[in-house]
């Protein structure tokens, strides 16, 4: 029986809660429309930079707004490692955790395509989306978090080894392909080349797969393609992503000190960058977020058990938290922040332009005008989050 199942832990970890308030508040920024401002200064440098990390790049590469996904995967699987601990702690059985994570994955599923769906005129079954990749993937999870670390490790090597072999035994497009019906153009300057072909944009198992399982659900019109190349296979090696995670928690969840937890949080997250810059750069496998290729598992992985060993020493161990505050309130209560977001932002929009009036969203210039309104709309979303902080409304799942 792994070490999870025996040691409860009560205390929250402090650069966990900070980690996801930036992730979510990332997210949220969105709102900020950086590309609007960019594309009003077409001569800016700066206002480019951060247009760029706002968004996701076409297809090979990494963004910062790339990484907000892989991180949110990551620390599902970080929570789960001190959530097994605790329910363990209050007596819950092994039947009734397990029956919980199904009912997880079902709510995140049925969530996710409930959010796709908002103003269409039918249910959109889409499972791409980041809640329905998580709930695809999450009894899985909690199944592997009751076995020994060599085996989790065992699960995340076959799952990266496993999905690189199935897009690698995939044929590549034949003269007779129809680039039309995938929505993609066969000189789109993104396409890639020989070996690597093999994870080109809507022409991979992923998309094969989709065509095939997204026209078993009721549709307004037949699927052939998702316009970003996003697939629903990808859940496969999201569930990579938050076996990481997953290991992380057990790491901090362990009775080292801190100095060891994050050295080993660090060297993990080195190699892991450095690996899958090494797969990607070789052309064994390419670094695609879009499709979840295993070389971005390893990338972004990698990145995500670097910003946590930096959170564990700024927060934990040097207890430098002041700054954390604003964070804090975001990152406990993550669904709730999520779910406004999708739900909340364009409406708080509208009210805050026919009280306020369009005038008040000029003041800083007309190439302004999306960043200010972006602005008001994150605080008013984040003085809701505080509300329900300060009087212990936390929605969970």
């Amino acid at each position: 029986m792994n070490e999870l199942s025996v040691k409860p832990v009560s205390v929250r970890v402090g650069s966990i809660d900070t980690f996801r308030g930036l992730v979510m508040l990332l997210m949220m920024a969105e709102v900020l429309h950086l590309s609007g401002v960019a594309r009003a200064l077409p001569d800016s440098a700066f206002w480019g930079f951060l247009a760029h990390h706002q968004s996701h790049v076409e297809w090979v590469g990494c963004s910062l707004h790339d990484l907000i996904q892989p991180s949110f995967s990551f620390l599902v699987g970080t929570a789960l490692a001190f959530s097994v601990a605790n329910r363990l702690g209050r007596g819950q059985s092994v039947p009734r955790m397990f029956g919980h994570a199904l009912w997880r994955s079902f709510l995140l599923i049925g969530l996710g395509i409930f959010l796709r769906s908002i103003g269409r005129s039918q249910t959109n079954y889409t499972f791409e989306d980041t809640l329905t990749q998580i709930g695809l993937g999450y009894a899985f999870l909690f199944l592997l978090a009751w076995r020994p670390r060599k085996e989790q490790w065992g699960a995340l090597l076959l799952i990266l080894v496993g999905y690189w072999l199935a897009f690698a035994l995939y044929p590549t497009p034949g003269p007779d392909f129809d680039w039309a019906a995938a929505g993609v153009s066969p000189d789109w300057q993104y396409n890639l080349t020989g070996f690597a072909a093999h994870w080109n944009k809507n022409t991979n198992l992923a998309w094969a797969f989709d065509t095939w399982f997204l026209n078993l659900f009721p549709r307004e019109t037949p699927f052939t393609h998702n316009g970003g190349g996003y697939a629903t296979l990808s859940f496969i090696p999201t569930l990579g992503t938050m076996i990481l995670g997953l290991i992380a928690g057990e790491w901090l969840k362990s009775p080292l000190p801190d100095t060891h937890k994050a050295r080993r949080l660090l060297i993990a997250g080195l190699m892991l960058l450095a690996l899958g810059w090494l797969l990607n750069v070789a052309g064994v496998c390419p670094n695609v977020k879009r499709i979840w290729t295993p070389t971005w598992v390893l990338f972004s992985g990698g990145w995500c058990f670097v910003i946590l060993a930096a959170l564990v020493v700024t927060v934990d161990m040097a207890r430098f938290k002041s700054w954390t505050f604003p964070l804090i309130v975001v990152g406990m209560n993550p669904i709730a922040a999520y779910l406004m977001d999708h739900l909340f932002g364009r409406f708080i929009g509208k009210a805050l332009e026919t009280h306020l009036g369009r005038d008040f969203f000029l003041l800083l210039g007309e190439p302004y005008e999306s960043l200010v309104r972006g602005a008001l709309i994150l605080l008013v979303l984040w003085l809701i989050l505080f509300w329900m902080y300060r009087r212990k409304l936390f929605l969970k799942i």
